[in-house]
């Protein structure tokens, strides 16, 4: 067996077994009984087990054992939320491809890098990731992206017996190169072991959380401070009036919040991978329903990347090609179709993509516009055009825009017409016209050229590329059509709706670029088409040009693009941009979110990208666009869902405080527990699992607070005073019904019934309030049952918590309540109506203002 020729089948499987996988070593995970126990010994945690101590040693035990049950069930709940986000971020993670490209058995085949041994043969192309470690066999114009394991970005030239290391990524050139070590043995596994331990950074949305908690948490100190002197002045013992502060700062610290957010981003990054749209960190769920403006690449993305070659022109006249797929069958028709062959197969020759026949259908292998070149030369020749390896091959890049291969004595050459044409002389007048009457049309044009070389082999291998790619003889222009998806104008009507403005960024020639957005809808009215190299210097003058809806940007290049995305940044723009090939990945990386193409991509763009295209369709950006902004409304959901039972948690401590004492204390510490961990629960679950509304997408994007003065309004001027208003009737009245006179002390038996009755009123309340909170505009009763199940369950789960409470002597005892009588029941049961009325008639003056201030609006549109 010739070296050349790789491996064999039954080498590579003995190999396998003796190296094993070619798969980094796991991770030391942390035990879950320490992820357990960190969560019931951080900050609050302790806070808690504190209080539990002193409620002891104050010899009130059913207190200290009720702080013990919530620091275990929020403890516990926050462990199994973390886990299942983790497991489900892995699952994820899991989706995006590993193959590479590998000679076994004398032929080329793709197998997955896990299968990867020491001595394979592994063929690489711009923008594949090195999966291992390798030595260059042969390297032509390559360029290697060491900074994951060096953290210097510039690029470092291979030629043929240089080390490659797994994990970094080829950027330009062809490659073939032998691996040398795999799994455990390569140098990404040696730093890997040094810095698993490092934790990311937090997130912008953890860090608004965590202040949002801990805000919280000092607002619940401080209110208990201020209860203690209270209750010193009302004459009670300083060890009661501590216990008491203890006990009603712990029911309002809000430790059940962070896990329920988690859970919502996992719900929200699941949920975007069932439409295609795969997310790589869950807060990229929050960013994206943020996103105010999307640049989008056009190939793949507005287009089918289904290339087909239709027409070719040469000094001989037009000929065109008719033909569906990859398949070589196709109608010829019109002159020179001699001289159409010349330049397809010179076009083949510069080209690796090609069309290969699986299960009866032909496909591309490789990129697709050279598989419809390869197709091209197949239809025109009525079979198999000849192979012959190229002597050298000079790879594209961004700069030249074109590419070569030199096979015999030949330099075979294709690329940008304007980059090409230039190299042929002056006789190129009537192709450059012909350049923009093709591009108008809506075609992808590329120039093919040749030069016959006279000079050795020595030189043909190392002159450089300048010296090779001159006094060209051009051959034709060859025209692509690359059919847009039928759906994108739609879409991108959806995203305008949703007030997202949308750019074309791509690297075709201008005309081309105007002709598509024309037909797909996205050009803006006026139309602005400029080309990378007009644009501006200045970053503000860039931005001022770009900010704009429907623009399109051509011949764009890697650097040009990552100004664009920090131009919009300036702006204030959250910017989307797309991105598949070896040079986004500054571009993915400096955008608030980076979309890379998952079957077309490169694994440089995937790697760097916060989101996946499992489906490189500019509809599912879209969509992941409206799961984020569904995912953001439900975080603010059940923020106002809690904030509005602390509402009602905190009045009769106020109204008992006002009073002096005087008044009765509606609720004790162990009800409110009990409203905490055994009510509201659920509820909040089931609002963080609400599905997107269908206006999510007909409301301009949103930058703001997750505490902002629309939610502190409704929850502290509407929906909390309601709340808390019936809950002090529904008290007031069971103990004035029962003869109570203001300055006596109640009938014990007396205090419990009305102190079940406000229990109630809180709970019912915040039944109703769950379903208001569903929506910041429709009344609940417009929403439909059967969008959220869970939260009828959740609802359901409540009443029998409530009932339980009630009317099981054992448990009402411990809360310190009774079930109350009819009459307090019913004025308990008018906070569903209260609630329901008070949100509807917020909902409608909101929509009333909108109105006034935007008269186009005919209907509010908004959402949470």
């Amino acid at each position: 067996m010739k070296v050349a020729e790789g491996l064999t089948a039954s080498q590579a499987a003995r190999l396998l077994a003796e190296a094993g996988p070619n798969v980094l070593p796991a991770e030391k995970t942390v035990p879950q009984w320490r992820k357990l126990w960190g969560e019931m010994t951080h900050f609050f945690a302790l806070m808690l087990w504190c209080a539990a101590g002193l409620a002891f040693i104050g010899n009130m035990p059913e207190l200290a054992v009720a702080i013990i049950v919530v620091v275990l069930v929020n403890g516990v709940f926050a462990h199994i939320q973390q886990e299942r986000a983790q497991h489900a971020a892995a699952k994820l993670r899991g989706l995006l491809p590993a193959d590479v490209m590998v000679r076994r058995d004398g032929s080329l085949r793709r197998v997955h890098a896990a299968e990867l041994v020491p001595g394979d043969r592994v063929v690489f192309a711009a923008g594949d990731r090195i999966p291992a470690d390798a030595v260059f066999v042969t390297a032509s114009s390559c360029s290697v992206d060491e900074s994951m394991l060096t953290g210097e970005s510039e690029l470092i030239p291979k030629t043929a017996g240089d080390q490659a290391w797994g994990g970094t990524f080829l950027v330009n050139g062809d490659a073939e190169a032998r691996v040398t070590a795999t799994g455990a043995r390569t140098r990404l596994a040696g730093i890997a072991a040094l810095t698993g331990g490092a934790a990311p950074p937090p997130t912008p949305l953890a860090k608004e959380l965590r202040r949002i908690v801990r805000l919280l948490a000092f607002v619940a100190l401080g209110i208990a401070a201020l209860f203690f002197l209270v209750s010193l002045l009302a004459g009670f013992p300083w060890r009661d009036s501590f216990l008491f502060a203890i006990g009603v700062a712990v029911a309002l610290v809000p430790e059940g919040l962070l896990p329920t957010v988690t859970l919502s981003l996992a719900m929200g990054a699941q949920r975007m991978a069932s439409r295609k749209a795969l997310v790589r960190n869950l807060e990229a769920v929050e960013t994206l329903g943020s996103t105010t403006f999307i640049c989008t690449d056009k190939t793949g993305t507005l287009t089918q990347n289904r290339m087909n070659a239709v027409e070719v022109f040469t000094t001989a006249g037009r000929t065109r090609i008719s033909g569906e797929g990859y398949g070589p069958a196709a109608q010829v028709d019109g002159p020179g179709t001699e001289m159409a062959v010349a330049a397809a197969t010179a076009a083949r020759a510069a080209s690796q993509g090609r069309t290969v026949l699986r299960e009866g259908h032909w496909e591309a292998s490789g990129d697709p516009m050279e598989a419809a070149i390869d197709a091209l030369a197949r239809r025109l020749i009525g079979g198999s055009p000849p192979e012959a390896a190229p002597i050298r091959r000079l790879a594209f890049d961004p700069l030249r825009r074109r590419e070569s291969a030199i096979v015999g004595g030949e330099l075979f050459c294709k690329g940008a017409p304007e980059t090409v044409l230039p190299l042929c002389g002056p006789a190129t007048g009537e192709a450059a016209a012909q350049v923009h009457g093709m591009a108008s049309r809506g075609l992808r044009v590329i120039a093919v050229a040749r030069r016959r070389l006279d000079l050795p082999a020595e030189s043909l291998a190392s002159l450089p590329v300048f010296e090779l790619e001159r006094d060209l003889e051009l051959l034709g222009l060859i025209g692509l059509h690359d059919p847009p998806r039928p759906d994108v104008a739609e879409v991108i009507a959806r995203a305008r709706g949703a007030g997202l403005k949308l750019a074309m960024i791509t690297g075709d020639h201008p005309t081309t670029a105007a002709a598509i957005a024309r037909e797909i809808g996205l050009m803006g009215t006026p139309e602005c088409v400029v080309e990378g190299t007009d644009l501006p210097d200045d970053e503000q003058l860039l931005g001022a040009l770009i900010d704009r809806d429907g623009v399109v940007v051509s011949r764009v290049s890697p650097e040009q693009k990552l100004r664009v995305a920090k131009a919009l940044q300036s702006r204030g723009h959250v910017v989307a941009m797309t991105g598949d090939g070896v040079n986004d990945g500054p571009a993915l990386r400096e955008a608030d979110i980076g979309v890379a193409m998952g079957l077309g991509g490169t694994d440089v763009a995937r790697e760097a990208a916060d989101l996946v295209l499992l489906d490189d369709h500019f509809g599912t950006i879209v969509a992941a666009i409206e799961q984020g902004r569904a995912t953001y409304s439900n975080i603010h959901r059940f923020l106002t869902y809690h904030l509005t039972d602390n509402v009602a948690e905190l009045t009769p401590f106020v109204v008992w405080a006002l009073s002096g004492g005087q008044f009765p204390l509606a609720l004790g510490v162990l009800q409110i527990l009990a409203l905490d961990i055994g009510t509201d629960l659920f509820p909040a679950l089931a609002l963080g699992a609400e599905p997107p509304s269908r206006r999510v997408l007909a409301r301009p994007p949103e930058r703001r607070h997750l505490m902002d003065r629309r939610l502190m309004v409704r929850v502290f001027c509407v929906l909390g005073p309601v709340e808390a208003a019936v809950e002090m009737g529904a008290f007031s009245a069971v103990l004035f019904g029962g003869g109570w006179q203001r300055g006596t002390s109640p009938d014990p038996g007396l205090l419990l019934a009305a102190s079940g009755a406000a229990f109630t009123a809180v709970v019912l309340g915040q039944l109703a309030n769950a379903f208001a909170c569903r929506s910041a505009t429709v009344p609940p009763w417009r929403q439909g049952w059967r969008t959220n199940p869970l939260l009828v369950w959740a609802v359901g789960a409540e009443l029998v918590v409530l009932a339980v409470c009630l009317y099981v002597p054992q448990v009402a005892g411990l809360l310190g309540q009774a079930p109350p009588p009819l009459a307090g029941m019913l004025v308990a049961a008018g906070a569903v109506p209260a609630v329901l009325l008070a949100d509807w008639i917020h909902k409608a003056f909101r929509r009333r203002s909108q109105r006034h201030w935007n008269p186009a609006v005919a209907t509010d549109t908004t959402d949470l």
